[in-house]
């Protein structure tokens, strides 16, 4: 019995340890780049409620995403030095496959750079083969232009086990400045690697690269300790990485008409994850995923 008190007792004071931790890494204030605010979560959680969620998880400032576009100047609005909108191009959940058809986006897209108000274009998704043949889209060819002449990031989103397909939209774009979502989902850091050493105009964000989302395609173990391969990459590209929530939940639904998303609800572990894995970097490197390299690329200039 005594010998099971001190075990219990150490673990105890193990995870206070650990506890303490992490209370002091959540004091660090984080930009969070990915984040969705979308009719289906509005039901579930209001702009006021989103905030307070915010602050719960420590993002000081966040990059969100409206599905219509205007639901994140619904959150601007609340917050408008905390919250940067960038147009969101859907309006339904099919539009997720269509939007490289609709030309109508374009001139929604210019009016809305035009008014201030929004200041990237995205998140871009190119399903199937969609992303082989993106030069036969003149919806993506303006938008792309459209970010030049604005000076404003676009958000690009491809799950190709082959980089070759996302190199194409890289590398023909040079002008331009990308976000590669996810860093790129499904690829591993070999593959992430030969982008960010070909394509200076391309910035990595790591919103869902959790437990939860992309489980087939992890950063770190199961006790949240990041791969070798990963780490050194992040310490080889300190300047090219971003942290991200993307809050979309259950994400193995999908678009459910039945059930709203309940990502906002799942916000703080998302962050909570990409914080205990921070803590395995140098200092000054994990300041700048967490904040420093998304203020440069997303504050207005």
């Amino acid at each position: 019995m005594k010998i099971q008190h001190r075990l219990i007792i150490t673990l105890s004071f193990f995870i206070y340890l650990q506890d303490i931790s992490l209370a002091v890494d959540s004091d660090a204030p984080l930009f969070d780049a990915h984040i969705h605010y979308k009719w289906d979560q509005a039901e579930l959680t209001t702009p006021k409620q989103a905030l307070a969620i915010l602050d719960k998880a420590g993002v000081k400032k966040a990059v969100v995403i409206g599905r219509p576009a205007e639901y994140a100047l619904k959150l601007q609005a609340l917050a408008p030095d905390r919250i940067i909108p960038i147009y969101g191009p859907y309006r339904f959940a099919n539009e997720k496959l269509e939007w490289q058809f609709r030309q109508a986006l374009i001139d929604e897209v210019r009016e809305g750079l035009h008014s201030g108000l929004y200041q990237g274009i995205g998140e871009l998704h190119f399903i199937g083969g969609m992303a082989q043949h993106w030069q036969k889209s003149r919806v993506f060819v303006a938008l792309l232009a459209l970010a030049r002449d604005y000076d404003v990031p676009v958000m690009v989103h491809t799950e190709y086990a082959s980089i070759k397909p996302s190199l194409s939209i890289f590398q023909s774009n040079p002008d331009n400045r990308l976000l590669f979502a996810h860093a790129g989902a499904v690829l591993e850091p070999e593959q992430v690697a030969v982008i960010l050493d070909t394509c200076p105009n391309v910035m990595m964000d790591l919103a869902a690269r959790d437990p939860w989302r992309y489980v087939r395609n992890p950063i770190t173990d199961n006790k949240r300790k990041l791969f070798p391969d990963w780490q050194a990459l992040i310490e080889t590209y300190p300047n090219r990485f971003m942290i991200g929530s993307d809050p979309v939940w259950p994400v193995d639904k999908g678009f459910s008409w039945d059930e709203a998303d309940s990502g906002w609800q799942e916000l703080p572990r998302y962050i909570a994850f990409h914080r205990q894995w921070l803590q395995q970097l140098k200092p000054d490197i994990a300041q700048k995923l967490r904040w420093d390299n998304a203020e440069q690329w997303f504050v207005k200039r």
